[in-house]
């Protein structure tokens, strides 16, 4: 059985982790950034990244400290390598690089959003290839057929806006602090999501993408009127991102081969809003619904050492000149997506 050592940067979570491949976690380490950027009510990339390179180190000392291991006992070191805010993923892969160099160890570059896909697997065992999954994070909506690892089909993927970044720019124009997602869900637990009239974009188009632009700039129209509670349109909000994603989901569901299972992933994958409605489409539909625990939902490094893990198995390792994607889309051979803003 391998043993990987993965890490973590891609955005405000540093983090290292230890996975064995019979899904045995050893160690996960994991440092968070809110302090560094609540006062800009986001992430910011450039101190996201000095903070990354003060607590890499670290923090892959003490997951092989809280595993009772050296680097030694380690097979392989997988780290993301896109796509993200390129000055943290770049810390992440050097670092990686550094220990593969020194310990002779292959590395192993992994895409940031197939560590997503593939983060079910690692706690669920019973999950095999294929299935739908519905990637929601703070820089991507995807949906995708996963066929096997390194072999997806984008099937959806938003125009302009990620629904996490939605959420986040929503927490920032009501004032409920950073980060956003959980506040907006917080909030919304005490408002009426019929209370105020928000636009549902791309609802019922003839086309299988999202859209969350409009729905942002509502919010802000709403919030300046100064007619409706805070907690009303944080709950208004979060209704209409899950009729969004229900109807869009919906679309494609419709228009594809049967798949015996409905995968959500991702951090906006912790809203328990979007957990329930999706658990209740897979129910109607006859699709077994997985979802990660909420921990393995957010950025960390058990779900890069498992994708590390399962391209090691598979043969799948690189060299030390791999270079840092800001951008890297699972599908490459995808059809563009119209929109200017749009995230393959």
């Amino acid at each position: 059985m391998a043993i990987i050592l993965g890490l973590e940067s891609s955005c405000d979570e540093t983090a290292a982790a230890i996975v064995r491949s019979d899904r045995t976690i050893l160690a996960h380490a994991l440092a968070g950034q809110e302090d560094h950027h609540r006062a800009f009510g986001g992430v910011v990339p450039e101190i996201a990244a000095r903070a990354h390179a003060e607590l890499m180190t670290p923090l892959v000392q003490a997951a092989l400290t809280d595993a009772g291991m050296t680097l030694d006992d380690i097979d392989a070191i997988a780290a993301t390598a896109g796509p993200g805010l390129i000055g943290g993923v770049m810390v992440g892969l050097v670092t990686a690089k550094a220990l593969a160099m020194a310990t002779d160890k292959p590395l192993i570059a992994v895409n940031h959003l197939e560590g997503h896909a593939l983060s079910p697997r690692l706690v669920d065992p019973d999950l095999e290839f294929p299935y739908l999954l519905l990637l929601v994070s703070g820089g991507h909506c995807q949906l995708l057929r996963v066929n096997g690892v390194g072999d997806y089909d984008r099937l959806a993927t938003t125009i302009d806006d990620a629904v996490g970044e939605a959420f986040d720019k929503t927490a920032k124009i009501l004032g409920l602090g950073f980060p956003g997602g959980p506040a907006v869900e917080r909030a919304a637990a005490h408002g009426d999501a019929a209370a105020v009239p928000l636009p549902r974009p791309l609802k019922g188009a003839d086309e299988p993408h999202f859209s969350f632009a409009g729905l942002k700039s509502a919010v802000l129209r709403a919030h300046e009127t100064g007619k409706y509670r805070v907690e009303d349109i944080a709950a208004s909000f979060q209704q209409a991102v899950v009729d969004c994603l229900l109807d869009r989901l919906t679309y494609s569901v419709d228009r594809m081969e049967p798949l015996p299972a409905l995968v959500v992933a991702g951090g906006v994958a912790a809203n328990g809003a979007i957990r329930t409605t999706l658990a209740d489409f897979a129910a109607a539909q006859g699709m077994r619904f997985v979802a990660p625990p909420l921990w393995l939902c957010t950025d960390n490094g058990a779900m890069i050492a498992w994708a590390g893990a399962e391209r090691f198995a598979a043969g799948l390792t690189d060299g030390l000149d791999f270079v840092a994607r800001p951008r890297w889309p699972l599908d490459p051979n995808a059809a563009p997506a119209r929109g200017a803003g749009v995230k393959a």
